[in-house]
Order: structure tokens, then sequence, then C-alpha cells
């Protein structure tokens, strides 16, 4: 037996230089990618049911290009102008320059860590006094746990639910045996493969998981976590693969 097929639970990659392709060419893989979930925006009427006034708060915190994406949105259909002396607080440099596409950039008060809670504690210490709006996710897509770090912090805040994941449709795929690896990378992943196939038995399929949170999920599920990233050996998924497809190879002595 020999890996020829992997599935990966995501868009396909936009450029050439991606890992992935690195990885089939070396090993001879067929690889697939499939977003097994997508995100789709609450409507207006479901955000006014949160009775939620946006310009109630100084302060907005964000921790994805899709949270400002969605706040923005939001903002459109309900006419909101932000004002100028909005905050805005982001997770990351790259997804602090994101708000470009929405904002004056440079006429704007705009702070980022660098994907570090430990930095996000720093900055937001600063501005304790604000009232902070936090756009999330009905699952908790967002990327750290900040309304914790709020509730620890004791700084005032309101969570605003603006997007979901929902399972996409993979009724196209007919047979999930036909691949030898599936590649997960968030827990509503998994919880997709089963309502697309419930009667989905993994045998030799070779499940792996990206986070602690996602691992964790495969584990619940009753399946079998057979590669597991990232770690301190492999801290990408395709370096976790390749990993296990060479051990793979040696134990069943490919040439």
């Amino acid at each position: 037996m020999k890996i020829k097929k992997v599935l990966v639970s995501q868009p396909k990659p936009t450029t050439e230089k991606s890992p992935y392709f690195d990885l089939a060419e070396k090993y001879g893989l067929k690889l697939e990618f499939r977003p097994f979930i997508k995100v789709e925006g609450v409507s207006v009427k479901e955000f006014r049911q949160e009775r939620i006034n946006i310009l109630d708060h100084t302060g907005i915190i964000f921790t994805s290009r899709t949270a400002i994406d969605h706040f923005f949105r939001i903002c459109g259909e309900l006419r909101i102008t932000v004002p100028d002396t909005m905050k805005y607080f982001c997770i990351s440099e790259a997804t602090a320059f994101y708000l470009q596409k929405y904002i004056v950039y440079r006429k704007r008060k705009i702070f980022y860590g660098d994907k570090k809670v430990d930095d996000m504690t720093k900055i937001l210490l600063k501005h304790k006094t604000e009232n902070f709006l936090v756009p999330h996710c009905t699952t908790g897509c967002h990327k750290e746990n900040i309304p914790g770090l709020l509730d620890q912090l004791n700084l005032k805040y309101t969570k605003a639910i603006l997007y979901r994941t929902v399972a996409s449709d993979l009724s196209d795929i007919k047979n999930l045996k036909e691949y030898d690896i599936i590649a997960f990378y968030t827990p509503s992943g998994i919880k997709s493969l089963f309502q697309n196939f419930p009667d989905f038995i993994q045998d030799t399929t070779v499940i792996a998981a990206f986070g602690p949170a996602t691992a964790k999920a495969v584990e619940e599920a009753g399946l079998r976590l057979d590669i597991k990233a990232p770690t301190q050996q492999c801290p990408s998924m395709t370096m976790a693969i390749e990993e296990f497809i060479k051990k793979y190879n040696k134990e069943n002595k490919i040439k």
C-alpha cells in the first residue's frame, strides 16, 4: 500500500509556493482542497435581536479579517457611520492593515499586537477606560480568547455575534474512502464531516488534525487521531504529514 491521495479541508492555496505542493511533488501525492466549513454573516434582523448599539462603544477588537468584513457589513446595512474617534485594536499587524479596505488608515487610532495574548494585554490595559465591542462568531472562531482576557482584566466589553460557521455541502464527494489522508484544521470541520457523511467509518483512513481543539474534536467524535500538529518536531501540518508518510513508507517497505 502507498499514500496516494490527500484531502485537505481548506481552500486551495492561492500561491504555487505552498508547502502542500512541494509535499505532493516529493511523494507523488494527489491533493484535493475542499473547505468543510464556510462563514456566513448574521442578518440585520438577527443582529438587532442582540440589542447592541455599536455607537455606544469607543473601541473595537478584531481578531480576524472575517470579523472586520462583517462588522463593516453590518454597519453598512444599518447605515451606521463609524466615527473618526473610534479606536481599533487588532490581534496582529496584518489584521490591522486590512482595515485599509474600509477606513483611511493613517487618520485612525489603530493598535495591534503580535498574535500573542500578552501583547493584547499590554495594549488593552493602556486603554482600560474604553467600552469595547468584540465582533465574533457563534462557534467561537476568533483566534484568541479575547472575552476571557477582558474578563480577567475587568474591562468593559460587549460580544457581538456577526457571523457563523456552517457546514459546506460536500455531496459531490461520493466516496471518502478514496482518500488516504484527510486533514482537518477546525473542530467545525469534524462536525461538517458527520453532517455530510453521517455513516462515516474511519477504518484505514488517516486523520490529521491541526491544533489542540481540533485534535480534541477528533477524539470526542470517536475517531483515531493519526497525525497531530503542531508539535515541537513538526510545527506545520505539511511537516507532520510528511513525517507520517516517511514512517508509513518505511514500515511498509515501499521503494
